[in-house]
């Protein structure tokens, strides 16, 4: 067999699981063979419509049964998936596809509103819609499926080609596409397998969208390779989410801290049957002494970890049984994966030094979609670069100390406050802006803007949303504007943002 990547995953565990649910989604129970039929189908469908090896496909769409299809589909005949976060703007989608060139677009009828907004002046040719039949240019996606014959593309696809491409916030205000490989991806499972202990028969909870590569690497994958079960929710809601584990006996759920504390402050926390769970995994921030407690009262243990799109996504992660001994760690490096603490000429730190976290193992990526330049300055001698401080330990765990990239973390999403900024200056009037994190109980933190304006200007938190409404998704709109008579800068003229976090954070 000529094809090596993830397309065939589903393929070759229809060989041994069968009518096994590959995945609950509301009233439907998938099984293995359904879904391998499924993603043949639609795999030959596409070829007939032209999708050939290296071709981009993008998808805009919620948790969906569609999701995992066109995924495995698309990667079977060694294409490229780009799923899209439906958070964005018109401007963010119009922009990712014509950086990616996407020909073919996969959608939600939901959501083909903004799809076609943003894809009206790109490189898009052909949208297929899930759940909508009657849009002239759109075809049926169900249709679309049934008109593929469930015969198999037996095509070259090595561990070494791009499997996805993924959006990240760029620094300069522009978004990079993260390539990730097949390889990637398969290295990060066995590290998921290995560190978190999933064997088969485990039902996963996906309760964060699988465009973000952590639903996606530390739950969907590794779930699908040990022949268990994906249940998917399409939207958030913690009440949902109790009621799915007691009767779903899910045995994984992956979140970041502020959906862990949703769950636990709803009403039904204390009445919900969660025997059945044996797996949670934290990102995006460390978990809250508060929280870890509370859950450890109930019988669970966090496995918290450390890591971004480029590691498609883990690199490092936290035993459950050390969650409270090494509280405030992100855990000890995933098993195929290395961690080092770099001073500013990239020397090794010994344990318990400040430096620069740098990452590097088969699941990390190799460049940036057409990003030479970034590409070579975020990865050098086979290290990323993250951008991030920390330190380790005696024992090897990691403790993330502060950012160097001015990125705010937001319930789980990542803000650039360049991409932000850029926005803002473009308000008549502004003479200077700068958007910082403040500390949020809920999600964590949440993006302010300072900002400086010209003698008589008026401007109010009301005036720069209404600018950015349709030009930023909304989860990356300031919650508050401050004017001020200046802002605080160094000798070169940059920003002291520690100065604004010091000054506005509390």
């Amino acid at each position: 067999m000529q094809n090596q990547g993830i397309g065939t995953w589903v393929g070759r565990r229809a060989q041994r699981t069968h009518d096994q649910a590959a995945i609950a989604f509301r009233d439907q129970r998938i099984g293995y063979d359904e879904l391998d039929e499924r993603i043949l189908r639609l795999a030959d469908a596409l070829n007939t419509r032209g999708v050939r090896k290296g071709d981009r496909v993008a998808y805009l769409g919620n948790n969906h049964p569609s999701f995992l299809e066109a995924l495995f589909a698309t990667t079977l005949l060694g294409a490229i998936f780009v799923p899209l976060n439906t958070r964005l703007a018109p401007p963010e989608i119009e922009f990712a596809v014509n950086d990616c060139g996407a020909a073919t677009l996969i959608c939600q009828d939901t959501l083909l509103g903004l799809a076609r907004a943003g894809t009206e002046n790109t490189s898009v040719t052909q949208r297929i819609c899930i759940g909508r039949a009657d849009v002239p240019g759109v075809e049926d996606y169900d249709e679309v499926v049934a008109s593929g014959s469930a015969r198999f593309h037996d095509l070259p696809v090595s561990l070494d080609d791009p499997a996805l491409i993924l959006y990240t916030s760029g620094t300069t205000g522009y978004p990079k596409g993260a390539v990730l490989t097949h390889g990637n991806l398969t290295w990060n499972t066995f590290n998921a397998l290995v560190d978190y202990g999933i064997g088969s028969g485990e039902r996963v909870l996906l309760i964060s969208p699988m465009f973000h590569v952590a639903s996606l690497g530390m739950g969907a994958l590794p779930i699908l390779l040990q022949g268990g079960t994906v249940v998917l929710h399409e939207k958030f809601e913690p009440g949902a989410v109790l009621q799915a584990i007691e009767q779903e006996r899910v045995t994984m759920l992956s979140g970041v801290p502020t959906t862990y504390q949703l769950i636990e402050e709803h009403p039904d926390w204390a009445t919900t049957d969660l025997s059945s769970l044996r797996h949670l995994t934290c990102g995006g921030s460390t978990m809250p002494k508060r929280m870890l407690e509370a859950y450890e009262e109930r019988g669970l243990h966090f496995s918290c970890g450390y890591g971004m799109t480029e590691t498609s996504p883990g690199a490092t992660a936290m035993p459950p049984h050390m969650s409270i001994e090494k509280m405030g760690s992100s855990g000890v490096k995933q098993f195929f994966t290395d961690v080092r603490i770099v001073d500013e000429q990239g020397g090794s730190l010994p344990p318990g030094d400040v430096g620069e976290i740098v990452v590097s193992g088969p699941n990390v990526i190799t460049e940036y979609w057409r990003r030479p330049e970034a590409t070579a300055e975020a990865i050098v001698d086979g290290w990323l670069h993250t951008g991030d401080l920390g330190y380790l330990d005696e024992d090897g765990y990691l403790f993330v100390a502060d950012r160097l990239k001015d990125m705010i973390i937001s319930g789980g999403e990542n803000i650039y406050s360049a991409e932000v900024e850029n926005l803002i200056s473009d308000i008549d009037g502004v003479t200077g802006v700068a958007v910082i994190g403040i500390p949020d109980e809920r999600w964590g933190e949440v993006p302010w803007a300072i900002v400086t304006v010209r003698d008589g200007v008026p401007l109010d938190t009301a005036t720069v949303l209404t600018h950015l409404q349709d030009r930023l998704a909304r989860y990356k709109q300031p919650k508050n504007v401050v004017v001020v008579d200046e802002l605080p800068r160094t000798a070169s003229g940059k920003v002291r943002k520690a100065d604004l976090r010091a000054r506005f954070g509390g």
